[in-house]
């Protein structure tokens, strides 16, 4: 179980604050969590609750105004190949074919060509695209395209995995199959991953322990252990436990929503 095994990720009192037009406004208010190594996590919350801030400060792309984050017991200061991003949009280089685009962090880290080669081959294979190596993105379906950007954020053999959405754009069926790629992936690869999403039941199919955040300003508000076995798939859906999970979890979440309507 991830709590037994070492912290890999310290969010320690984390407080963000940005300067709006009607003033300070305060993103995240007092964030602390411990993400423990090769664990799933999922963040859900209303929009506008710091989910994305909090993922883009582990990510060493934005500094908190106050309180730190730490991986292997070392302060994030700056980005990190360590810590590979898949956004929501696929940011693919669109004059890059797939196979170069999955090299590309790889060749930015001094790894020789034939080698890079051969790791994006392989993570190509993993996410069932090998075929497609010489595509440029623009003949690519969007699932096909989060599949390259998947691969290319596991080529790097980063410690933590940072999921902003990955899936938000994608049609019901793709991302059903991404989701059941992505836990296989998990599970050979051994990676501690941070998802962020909007989808309940896909928080609950993904995660060990799903994060609930409270709205505006975002803090924790609770942490639920989701106690249903690997492998999880879609029949896991229908489950009594699941469901009993799903009602929990979206009161929780639909009552910080009407929080922030008020």
């Amino acid at each position: 179980m991830a709590g037994n095994s070492p912290v890999k990720v310290q969010i320690d009192h984390v407080v963000k604050k940005f300067n709006g037009r009607n003033g300070e406004m305060t993103a995240l208010n007092g964030v602390d969590l411990n993400i423990h190594e090769n664990e799933f996590v999922c963040v859900v919350g209303p929009s506008g609750c710091g989910k994305s801030t909090l993922l883009n400060i582990i990510g060493g792309l934005d500094k908190p105004t106050d309180g730190h984050v730490y991986v292997d017991g070392k302060e994030v200061d700056g980005p990190s190949p360590e810590r590979g991003i898949v956004f929501q949009q696929y940011a693919l280089f669109p004059w890059l074919t797939v196979e170069k685009n999955v090299m590309f962090g790889l060749l930015q880290q001094g790894v020789n060509r034939s080698e890079a080669l051969e790791t994006a081959h392989k993570y190509l294979k993993m996410v069932d695209l090998e075929e497609f190596a010489k595509a440029y993105p623009k003949e690519l379906s969007g699932g096909m395209k989060q599949r390259v950007a998947i691969a290319r954020a596991y080529a790097v053999n980063p410690k933590v995995l940072l999921m902003d959405e990955p899936f938000g754009a994608l049609d019901a069926q793709t991302r059903t199959q991404l989701q059941t790629e992505l836990l296989e992936t998990w599970e050979k690869e051994q990676k501690t991953c941070f998802f962020i999403t909007h989808d309940v039941e896909e928080a609950i199919i993904l995660a060990q322990r799903v994060v609930i955040m409270h709205a505006r300003p975002g803090r924790v508000k609770e942490i639920v252990d989701i106690d249903i076995p690997y492998p999880r798939d879609q029949a896991t859906k229908m489950s009594p436990r699941f469901l009993e999970l799903k009602n929990h979890i979206w009161k929780q979440v639909y009552e910080e929503y009407l929080a922030v309507r008020k």
